[in-house]
């Protein structure tokens, strides 16, 4: 019931096909470069299946952006997901939002051949400590 009985309310049904598919990547470019300091280094590809069904977002930013883009417990990227899974929801798709690290040193080493590399340093060795000497309770205190 509308507060003015005078005017009608419509309401109507946006169909599947009456939606065109999201721009996904205009969506997520918006909801993420607020959190980057330097918004450039946000690339974003889409990938629509042939039934046009799911859709894989790829996200690749600078690693010290990450903590931003996640927010405190995950908060941030959550809000994110959430919203681009509706927007799917609309045109009756699945979206699935993949994060990538978008460093390019850690790309280099990460695909780098162990040769490459060189020699790495040994780890420093842990110290052994002995376990503690448990003695089970004495019976005798107990009746």
């Amino acid at each position: 019931m509308s507060l003015n009985s005078s005017v009608p309310q419509q309401t109507s049904r946006i169909s599947s096909s009456q939606v065109d598919n999201p721009d996904y990547t205009k969506l997520v470019k918006f909801l993420i470069q607020p959190f980057l300091e330097n918004p450039d280094s946000l690339r974003v590809d889409c990938e629509v299946s042939q039934s046009s069904r799911k859709v894989w977002l790829r996200v690749a930013f600078e690693s010290e952006d990450k903590g931003k883009v996640y927010g405190r417990g995950g908060r941030n990227i959550q809000a994110i997901r959430t919203v681009i899974a509706a927007a799917g929801a609309i045109a009756e798709q699945s979206v699935y939002l993949d994060i990538y690290g978008g460093d390019a040193q850690e790309r280099d080493l990460a695909t780098a051949a162990p040769a490459e590399l060189g020699s790495k340093p040994s780890p420093e060795k842990r110290r052994t400590t002995s376990k503690p000497n448990v003695r089970p309770r004495s019976q005798s205190s107990v009746q």
